[in-house]
């Protein structure tokens, strides 16, 4: 196994250092607080410690898993990575600025990796000196227990990156389908953010309930969630600015956040994680 550095200790960038461990993986963990360093290494305990409970994993492997996972503030240790996957806040500057301190300081051959869900790799990856070697890496979350991986391609990434990008995700169990062209959302956030923008806008208008809106599409259309319970899960804040990113790149109406999904934000609905959303959620 290689080692990887993941950037951004929230809860995608601890979900990709709990797999990564998992399957053998030497993985250091970098946010820039201690703070932030503690609750995501709470967070793998924590996921760890469920899988041991179901029986899903023993105790030793728990331990191992956690023992190949160390932490830091300093994102120089990206020197000693084979692979770094950038998973801090989806705003486009936060990442850029991330990747063009990972330029200086990351080694020639180390493939750098970002887990944006709608941001252009191209974009990204212009903030380096090195953008065949940056490639989109989305995770779905909870990532240890989503299957899927989506693999972009940005307008310069080598087939060699993204060929290791794809052995990393296949090696932490993952299924990956790959985007071969570089459009704002890829895939599956812009397929969820049309559902689901049209969900919150019948809802919105009094069409039907939350709970009817999504009952139809897991009846009617056999998806497992439905869009209004993605969007808590995925986070309400989260959903609405990959919305709005893919409306700032393609001027589509069809992809304009409803002025509720905006209130919601704005009074801290963010669904599962608050606690509330377009449903409420005990503790």
């Amino acid at each position: 196994m290689s080692t990887l550095l993941v950037a951004g200790a929230g809860l995608m960038g601890s979900g990709i250092a709990q797999v990564a461990a998992v399957a053998g993986w030497d993985v250091t963990l970098r946010d820039v607080t201690e703070q932030a360093l503690d609750r995501g290494r709470s967070t793998i305990e924590s996921s760890l410690n469920r899988l041991v409970e179901k029986q899903s994993m023993t105790g030793d492997d728990r331990d191992g898993a956690l023992g190949r996972i160390s932490t830091t503030t300093d994102l120089s240790a990206a020197a000693d990575a084979d692979l770094v996957i950038e998973a801090v806040f989806e705003q486009i500057e936060v990442k850029r600025e991330v990747f063009r301190e990972l330029d200086q300081v990351a080694g020639e051959s180390t493939v750098l990796a970002t887990n944006t869900s709608a941001i252009p790799i191209t974009t990204i990856a212009a903030a380096t000196e090195r953008p065949e070697s940056v490639v989109g890496m989305h995770f779905f979350s909870p990532v240890p227990r989503m299957a899927l991986v989506e693999l972009v391609r940005g307008l310069k990434t080598s087939d060699a990156t993204l060929d290791y990008a794809r052995d990393f995700a296949e090696g932490v169990g993952k299924t990956c389908i790959v985007v071969e062209r570089d459009v704002a959302g890829f895939v599956t956030t812009r397929l969820l953010s049309a559902l689901a923008m049209e969900a919150v806008a019948l809802f919105e208008a009094g069409v039907a309930s939350a709970e009817d809106i999504d009952l139809a599409c897991k009846l009617g259309f056999g998806h497992a969630m439905g869009p209004l319970a993605t969007a808590d899960l995925t986070g309400v804040d989260i959903l609405r600015h990959a919305a709005l990113n893919i409306h700032a790149e393609t001027g589509e109406a069809k992809f304009w956040p409803p002025e509720l999904l905006s209130r919601m934000v704005d009074a801290g609905d963010l669904g599962r994680k608050s606690g509330r959303g377009f449903f409420t959620y005990d503790d």
